[in-house]
């Protein structure tokens, strides 16, 4: 007691109270921070074992707030919101998850495969409570979650305006997370199926004609033959061939049908065919103004061939050139039809 009362024991007590709250505060940061290393790590840790299951990770509305919406995170994931089931009817939404499957997997095969990009899936009868969290009423959507913040408007990815091709998402991918991913297909043998049935048939062909091969002098026949591989070639048709575009694009809000790539980088199969087309007329135009100059015969006749092929050429050259200006925006050059 007279300790106590002289002083000698209060201060100590202090001493020692002061000494345990200034440790309180120090380790107590330290603590938080490993807490929440120990999360990201753990949040980590499942999504790779996630990925390397599946190469796209499909999420309910939980996995979604835990994954990509909760703090800490340190990697990037892009989520496709869809509607894969058949009664929703989404025809584009296959076509969407076919070329998201081929990123992806590119990425998932890549030399430069590491913990800082996911992909992940999330569908409408799985996670309604996302489409909803996301104010996003439309299927299919692409939008890129970046480690920190929320989404920007750049990190949803315009599918409408440069369509839905691998390749055009892995240069969005790369704009958005600085990771490049060089895309790979799976080979696709119809081609060279193809080309084998056509050779057969063409061997076959002067099997059976080999006494009688005059036609293969035929100026017109190799002329023909000439000018459909011009056509093929000028339409885009190995364009097709080595990317795997779709015939044509459906808008999803309003059903519409679009038969000509909105932009220069891409193009649909359908395009393609559209275009040779309007070269054959074109070119069949042209013929007729040719054929008729140096042919004799009823000039009244003749006068209506070529009435036909000039017109022939003007106007399929005119939808051609409409065409042209439908891909390259600005082109300042029309010509009838624009």
């Amino acid at each position: 007691m007279d300790m106590i009362r002289n002083g000698r024991v209060l201060p100590r007590i202090w001493l020692v109270f002061a000494i345990f709250c200034l440790s309180a505060l120090v380790l107590s940061p330290g603590a938080s921070c490993k807490k929440k290393e120990e999360v990201l790590g753990e949040k980590v840790k499942q999504l790779m074992d996630w990925s390397n299951k599946r190469f796209i990770i499909r999420m309910n509305g939980e996995k979604f707030r835990q994954y990509v919406k909760t703090s800490p995170r340190n990697y990037s994931v892009v989520i496709m919101l869809t509607a894969m089931q058949p009664q929703r009817k989404c025809t584009v939404c296959r076509q969407v998850n076919d070329e998201f499957q081929i990123l992806a997997n590119s990425w998932r095969y890549s030399q430069s495969y590491s913990n800082k990009l996911f992909f992940a899936i999330v569908d409408y009868d799985e996670g309604q409570d996302v489409f909803k969290l996301l104010k996003t009423t439309s299927a299919p959507s692409i939008i890129h979650f970046p480690p920190k913040g929320k989404p920007k408007k750049g990190d949803t990815f315009d599918i409408q305006r440069v369509g839905f091709q691998s390749e055009q998402m892995a240069k969005w991918v790369s704009e958005r997370t600085d990771v490049h991913i060089r895309i790979f297909r799976p080979p696709n043998y119809s081609g060279t199926i193809a080309l084998g049935i056509l050779l057969s048939m063409i061997a076959g062909f002067l099997y059976f004609r080999r006494n009688n091969l005059e036609f293969l002098y035929n100026k017109t026949i190799w002329g023909v033959v000439s000018l459909c591989i011009v056509f093929a070639m000028t339409s885009g048709q190995m364009w097709n061939h080595i990317r795997g575009p779709p015939y044509a694009h459906r808008n999803p809000q309003t059903g519409q049908v679009s038969y000509v790539h909105g932009s220069s980088q891409g193009q649909f199969v359908a395009e393609t065919h559209i275009v040779i087309l309007l070269h054959a007329a074109v070119t069949v135009g042209v013929i007729l103004l040719n054929k008729n100059a140096i042919t004799e015969g009823d000039n009244r006749k003749r006068r209506v061939v070529t009435v036909i092929g000039l017109v022939m050429v003007v106007f399929f050259f005119s939808l051609l050139l409409s065409v042209f200006r439908a891909k390259y925006k600005g082109y300042p050059y029309s010509f009838l039809i624009k």
